[in-house]
């Protein structure tokens, strides 16, 4: 009788561990959509503007961060879970937020939301050097995610000739050289920095998390109504942090413990 009411809490115990696991949901499942980011150095900014100058050698540790922008489907899944209020444009078509695009990306989200949703999801936003590198895919001379030229074929953006109507689904352009989709174009990334057009001047050399303050953070890789002049993988621009915007969304990346 001893062994039995042994096994028996053990397998109590074990049933406990297996409820709080799928009480998790998504935050376990995000995982198979994260790929792996080799730590490495590279030359961070450009030569054209002030705030991307100079070019400097950054290196970065290595993370995991999301194949995908954060779709529509998995904030809806955060809201539900947690009461958080819904995005500025959900439900709007024109803005492809809401439960009907599932798979588009989640726009009309703040900073501080998005940086809610990735301490719940167990993750984090990337620093504006990682989301860099990232988006260079490994490459030393790439201008955008997929290569040297434009190519409207490759990524979802404002061109003259050719009328954008919104986001696309994630995944609906090939990847770049890490396996992560629309690092150019699609919507705009928020990332954790604040901005400081000034700050590659000192900017540290290893793991650079941006300026101590500011009054804006960082955005990046341009939108569908950006141009391309504002999808270069290393081209800067800023928004205050409760601003919400129809093409402004973010991905997510995690530490390695």
């Amino acid at each position: 009788m001893r062994f039995l009411t042994i096994v028996t809490i053990g397998a109590m115990i074990i049933s406990s561990s297996i409820v709080c696991a799928q009480q998790k949901g998504d935050r376990m499942k995000v995982d198979k959509d994260m790929v792996l980011i080799p730590a490495g150095e590279f030359m961070m900014g450009g030569d054209t503007e002030d705030d991307h100058m100079p070019m400097h050698k950054v290196y970065v540790d290595s993370f995991y961060m999301d194949k995908y922008e954060v779709t529509n489907a998995r904030y809806q899944k955060y809201c539900e879970e947690t009461g958080a209020e819904y995005p500025e444009y959900w439900g709007m078509e024109e803005f492809h937020c809401g439960p009907d695009f599932p798979d588009h990306p989640v726009v009309g989200v703040s900073w501080r939301e998005a940086s809610d949703y990735a301490e719940w999801a167990g993750k984090r936003l990337p620093t504006e050097a990682e989301w860099e590198y990232a988006a260079r895919g490994g490459m030393t001379d790439y201008i955008y995610s997929y290569g040297i030229e434009s190519d409207t074929t490759k990524a979802n953006y404002n061109v003259k000739g050719i009328k954008r109507k919104g986001s696309m689904p994630v995944g609906s352009y090939p990847p770049n050289g890490f396996g992560l989709h629309d690092m150019t174009g699609n919507v705009v990334e928020w990332v954790t920095d604040y901005y400081d057009k000034d700050y590659y001047k000192d900017s540290p050399e290893k793991n650079p998390t941006g300026p101590e303050d500011g009054k804006f953070m960082v955005i990046r890789g341009g939108g569908w109504h950006s141009g391309a002049y504002c999808t270069r993988v290393y081209f800067r621009n800023a928004l205050r942090s409760g601003w919400r915007d129809i093409a402004v969304g973010f991905r997510c990346v995690r530490d390695i413990e």
